[in-house]
């Protein structure tokens, strides 16, 4: 097996057996990294440093040993939004096409003490808007499994890397499916967490009620792995939960929304019909529930999160950081620099949020979005009365081709089963469901399962009952 076949875990495994040496690793990686990354472009950037740190990763193993965290020497992609100090952190815009971290983000710093290896900066929609990674200001990237296709979005970048095996895991972020649906797309395991298990200091902020960082990787035990590393209470985010505080659902029992999946392209319910029976037969009770709220979930987060968009990229204006331009006057500045640094999908939404948030406006849309937010939790809250776990497929479809969702509302249309987790803060998980035959091609689909706040380890659970994962 080539080193890059190798899950997180055997990576740690193999060190400590003295099998390889975390600069073979390192190596291997950038090799594959300089050979599938141009057809890809899943990496902006291959840091140039990733040979020295391994360097210090094989010293902290020879003098560790077993002592030395798991994730000591092992491989990391990370999103273009999350901050890693004296690194860029563009979030693929060229608003900050040019920005330097000057901090860490809290989940990078605890990858760090880890001693994990970060091997570069991954690809994006611009400012995490977008369900394809089509609107970066970078080009666009590319399915492993299809060329023609993408990976999702807006993480497709870390999704791509992953699964291409130019990294064994990857760090994402998640404002509505942001994971899950590259995760589906890319026949990952996608885990979006509880809102505010993971901080989201040095996450460059889209939807400030929605974000949250999660991870990407090829099994149920590296996702584990990543989640209880970074996770925890955090001095620098107020949203943080405390680090204790665990749970475990009460039972084995799964609900299934039929009239909420219902339109989803007819080879995606057939897996997901079938991954449920092999679920079935592994213990689990599968239960029809109701969930009248569901439908209306998409559009109340295309309203909230339009409205907190158009307030956190407010910041970008050509004065503090980012893009600049010299003009006759102040607003001539203002106005040049946020529209040669935003892209057509920001403007998009910058628009809409400043629309909603609007006199006249606000009541009509804003608050009743919000309003909605509460009924969606309360239907979630009377379905966890009676079953541990709600199963959905993660898209409606397979991965679709470049270009081929050119109308924005169709884009949106792919966010449909993953809006109810995001606007209620519980945590979700994507699985590897199958593979469905489109145009001639094997295309991975995934299926999602969203439970109680703070119960990850009962997704992980049901994840590797599923993919039949020992622990």
């Amino acid at each position: 097996m080539e080193l890059t076949d190798l899950s997180a875990k055997e990576i740690a495994h193999g060190y400590r057996a003295k099998t390889f040496s975390a600069v073979d690793v390192a190596h291997a990686h950038l090799t594959r990294t300089d050979k599938e990354n141009p057809k890809l472009n899943a990496y902006l950037e291959v840091f140039d440093d990733v040979l020295e740190h391994a360097k210090e990763a094989d010293t902290v193993l020879a003098t560790k040993g077993s002592a030395a965290h798991t994730l000591t020497g092992v491989p990391i992609a990370v999103k273009d939004n999350i901050l890693i100090k004296g690194k860029r952190a563009s979030a693929a815009s060229k608003m900050l096409e040019n920005h330097v971290a000057t901090y860490d983000a809290t989940a990078i710093s605890k990858l760090k003490a880890a001693g994990a290896l970060f091997l570069g900066r991954t690809n994006m929609d611009e400012f995490a808007m977008g369900s394809s990674t089509e609107h970066s200001a970078f080009g666009v990237t590319r399915n492993p499994h299809d060329l023609t296709r993408v990976p999702g979005g807006s993480s497709g970048g870390s999704a791509a890397a992953v699964a291409a095996h130019l990294a064994p895991v990857a760090l994402g972020s998640e404002t509505c499916g942001s994971i899950r649906q590259p995760a589906s797309l890319c026949g990952l395991v996608g885990l979006k967490p509880t809102y505010g298990a993971v901080s989201r200091s040095g996450l460059i902020a889209m939807g400030s009620s929605l974000d949250q960082i999660g991870s990407f990787s090829r099994n149920v035990a590296d996702t584990e792995l990543i989640f209880e590393t970074v996770r925890g209470h955090d001095a620098l985010d107020g949203t943080t939960l405390p680090t204790d505080g665990q749970k475990k659902v009460a039972n084995k029992k799964i609900g299934v929304p039929r009239d909420f999946v219902k339109d989803a392209d007819p080879r995606v319910q057939e897996s997901f019909e079938k991954s449920l029976a092999a679920l079935s037969k592994n213990g689990y009770e599968i239960v029809d529930i109701t969930f009248p709220s569901a439908p209306y979930a998409l559009a109340a987060y295309y309203i909230v999160m339009p409205a907190e968009v158009s307030t956190n990229l407010a910041r970008f204006d050509g004065m503090r950081y980012g893009l600049s331009y010299e003009g006759k006057n102040l607003r001539e500045e203002y106005d040049v620099a946020r529209a040669r640094g935003f892209g057509p999908e920001t403007k998009r939404r910058i628009i809409l949020g400043a629309h909603v948030l609007s006199s006249g406006y606000y009541d009509a849309y804003y608050r009743r979005a919000t309003a909605l937010r509460g009924v969606i939790a309360e239907d979630l809250r009377k379905a966890f009365e009676s079953v541990s776990y709600i199963a959905t497929p993660t898209t409606p479809g397979a991965a679709f081709k470049i270009g081929e969702k050119s109308d924005p509302l169709s884009m949106y249309l792919e966010d449909v089963f993953a809006a109810p987790a995001n606007l209620t803060g519980i945590p979700a998980i994507s699985v590897p469901s199958a593979k469905v035959l489109r145009d001639g091609t094997e295309l991975p689909v995934g299926i999602q399962f969203m439970s109680p706040k703070r119960t990850e380890s009962s997704l992980f659970a049901i994840a590797r009952d599923l993919l039949g994962e020992t622990v």
